[in-house]
């Protein structure tokens, strides 16, 4: 096992630093928005699915399919409807009268990168179907079980303001998203560049930086990464916190917080972690990676109770407070 004085191997560098281009590469088309970036770059290390909430036209389309040609992968958009059926995320079987067979036509769901826009809009059947393609990486069309491509890298979109003819995802649907990120609007500057960049009739292109098997290969260096005891005791101190606020001399906290955050926190922060160090170049995290992401992680993972809406506390607010209060090792 690694300790805290190694560095990355050579290849691990290299991967690292080459994802770091990618990141280049994305921001010739994307102004801004350099935390979306990084959190995408997170969760395709990491393995894990991202749920985005933003207004629309803040490019977080254009993100990923920009993400996807610098990746060399495979994208795909699946616009979500009410009328949506599982078949037409999944695929169905098709009756060939020819052949008096039937034939499996695959869904958009098979791609390595997949857009899911406004997730909330799609009935639950639907979002049931894409989320268990997310959790077990497979898909069942009928008799038949198909493995999808790895890596395999979903993110889903909700509008925050839209509440109409919408089906808003059970909190136990959204604790499978790794984080939940917020995606705002640009700066003042950065708009400026927008205009500069869409408004002067050239197409920017973006060049393949990585292949999906450089890919996998750095998913297997995140995994290698080193955590030592403490920092797994200060990951499991933090989700405790929000479970048993008294615990940690936080009782203002106990009426406000109806759930705490489950298990898949605690595994999240430690892989965001991991993945946060591998792009900074290390090989061991450190509290100061599990504090760079500990909003992402844990604000789907928290029900706050209606005295904290009466008090305008949001679940960020309730982990400032807990990242403040609980030791650092």
């Amino acid at each position: 096992m690694a300790t805290q004085n190694e560095e990355l191997t050579t290849e691990g560098q290299r991967l690292s630093e080459q994802f770091h281009k990618v990141r280049e590469e994305v921001q010739k088309v994307i102004v801004g928005q350099d935390g979306l970036l990084d959190r995408l770059l997170l969760g395709l290390l990491a393995r894990g699915h991202l749920l985005l909430e933003g207004l629309p036209g803040l490019a977080k389309t254009l993100a990923i399919k920009t993400l996807a040609d610098a990746l060399g992968v495979s994208f795909s958009r699946i616009q979500f409807t009410p009328d949506l059926l599982p078949a037409d995320l999944v695929g169905t079987r098709i009756y060939m009268p020819a052949k008096g067979d039937f034939k499996t036509q695959k869904g958009p769901i098979f791609a390595n990168l997949v857009l899911t826009d406004e997730i909330n809009r799609a009935p639950a059947k639907v979002q049931s179907a894409l989320l268990e393609a997310m959790q077990e990486h497979q898909v069942t069309i009928g008799p038949d079980t198909f493995k999808l491509d790895e890596p395999f890298f979903v993110m889903a979109t909700q509008n925050p303001i839209e509440h109409e003819g919408t089906y808003p995802l059970p909190e136990a649907q959204v604790d499978r998203f790794f984080m939940r990120i917020q995606v705002s609007y640009p700066s003042f500057a950065d708009e400026k560049e927008i205009i500069t960049r869409m408004t002067s009739g050239n197409l920017i292109k973006t060049k393949e930086v990585l292949s999906a098997q450089s890919i996998l290969k750095a998913q297997g260096c995140v995994d290698e990464i080193y955590v030592s005891e403490h920092l797994k005791d200060y990951i499991v101190h933090l989700v405790s916190a929000t479970r048993k606020p008294k615990d940690y001399k936080l009782d203002n906290l106990t009426p406000l917080i109806e759930y705490g955050a489950s298990p898949r926190a605690s595994l999240g922060l430690t892989v965001a972690a991991k993945a946060h160090a591998f792009l900074n170049g290390r090989g061991y995290a450190t509290p100061e990676d599990v504090k760079a992401l500990a909003a992402d992680v844990m604000r789907h993972r928290l029900i706050l109770t209606y005295e904290a809406e009466a008090q305008n506390m949001s679940t960020d607010d309730v982990i400032k407070q807990i990242l403040v209060k609980v030791p650092v090792p």
